[in-house]
């Protein structure tokens, strides 16, 4: 054990003590870009800084990556890469998909995280020897699908149009492969993977705070989770995650042809 499934609970319990009160209200929306339309809230903020709180007073050696307050203390072995509200944009349209990640690394390596959906009542925890499921439907431990074939594959992305020109082509490929492919779901779709009710997610143009909190919880939970070549996942960018290696290794085939 890396991390006491206790103090994951407690991250989570700050933040919704931001979020949920400031959730389906109107409420004022900032815009990051000039260009574009990428949102942040009171909620992102305010959260945030609950959550920096509670690991500064309980793990004042540890470092700290968010997304709306940046880094401190990154040359230190142990840091914890946050994003308050994944999925603000499903936030602030009301739809109950996004959470709140954290994961800690041990240089470099994500070893223990987080996904925490307040409205849902849903934990989605690794404390670096088991991935866990806490919510309406009891406690369970985590267990990705057997999947192996893209024939029998449920796909997720968040949208196909995040993908441009080649990368688009790639994404295509493995589309036109599965199943079944559903968009949207941010944060939430990797946790549906690691529960065992989706087989494959493909993003890109990820951050670390983004991807960090859901490596172990995945990967503890039988799955892979790598970039488009193989590389690892704490380094963002183009994600690709399976249930099985099986599956992992056909993806890779198809996106990088």
């Amino acid at each position: 054990m890396v991390i006491e499934l206790s103090f994951l609970k407690q991250i989570a319990g700050v933040a919704a003590e931001q979020t949920l009160p400031r959730f389906r209200t109107i409420s004022l929306i900032d815009n990051k870009y000039q260009a574009g339309f990428d949102p942040v809230t009171e909620a992102d903020r305010e959260a945030e800084k609950a959550i920096r709180k509670l690991i500064n007073a309980s793990f004042p050696d540890h470092g700290i990556l968010g997304e709306e307050f940046g880094g401190e203390n990154l040359d230190h072995s142990h840091v914890w890469v946050i994003d308050p509200i994944d999925g603000t944009r499903a936030f602030i349209s009301g739809i109950p998909v996004w959470g709140t990640l954290a994961g800690l690394t041990i240089d470099g390596d994500a070893v223990a995280g987080l996904m925490a959906q307040p409205f849902t009542n849903e934990l989605f925890m690794c404390d670096g020897d088991a991935s866990w499921y806490e919510g309406p439907g009891g406690i369970r431990r985590l267990e990705t699908r057997k999947t192996t074939e893209l024939s029998e594959t449920t796909l997720f992305t968040t949208t196909p149009a995040m993908f441009k020109d080649e990368q688009r082509a790639a994404y295509d490929r493995v589309e036109q492969c599965v199943r079944l492919a559903r968009y949207g779901t941010d944060c939430y779709a990797y946790s549906m993977l690691a529960a065992g009710f989706v087989d494959l997610v493909v993003e890109t143009g990820l951050h670390p705070y983004d991807i960090v909190a859901l490596v172990p919880i995945i990967e503890k939970a039988g799955g892979v989770i790598t970039t488009w070549d193989g590389g690892p996942a704490e380094k963002a960018g183009d994600i690709v995650a399976a249930a099985t290696p099986e599956l992992h290794a056909k993806t890779l085939e198809l996106l990088n042809r």
